[in-house]
């Protein structure tokens, strides 16, 4: 195995972070938005999503710097990184989708696929390295939660 390069590590925690800020800032006031829904039970204060949010793309860009830096050759990693960046891109999209367009029921169809890039990288990092795999399996049970949530402010609003 790789010596752990700090540096490296960073650059892939802090490209998932921005990912989601830059989302975050494209989609605009989504705890105003969240606060005039109709929503199903179990939903958490608007507060929280920021904090979970903020851990789960740490958690990404450690998975992806982990395949980077395992020995396998760099032929084997293309297909986990092109999924890898496939699943940030639609995780990107999903905020935007609903808070900024309010398509509730296209974003149904987005988290939904959302979830299957998730459970496709997960299988191809699995194969590479299986602690890169495991450590998103906290992104890919919040994500399921929140599909059942917009899948009940679809229904509700």
């Amino acid at each position: 195995m790789k010596k752990i390069k700090l540096t490296e590590l960073l650059i892939f925690i802090v490209s998932a972070e921005l990912a989601g800020a830059l989302s975050g800032l494209i989609a605009g006031n989504f705890s105003g938005f969240y606060q005039t829904l109709i929503k199903p039970p179990l939903s958490p204060p608007s507060w929280i999503f920021p904090i979970v949010w903020s851990i789960l793309y740490a958690l990404m860009g450690i998975s992806a710097f982990l395949i980077y830096s395992a020995d396998s050759p760099d032929k084997n990693k293309k297909i986990p990184y092109l999924i890898y960046t496939a699943q940030l891109f639609v995780n990107f999209m999903w905020s935007i989708i609903f808070f900024r367009f309010k398509l509730l029921s296209a974003s149904v169809a987005v988290i939904i696929l959302l979830i299957i890039l998730i459970v496709a990288m997960i299988v191809s990092f699995h194969k590479i390295r299986p602690a890169a795999a495991y450590i998103n399996i906290p992104y890919l049970l919040w994500v399921a939660f929140a599909a059942y949530l917009n899948i009940g402010i679809a229904v509700l609003n």
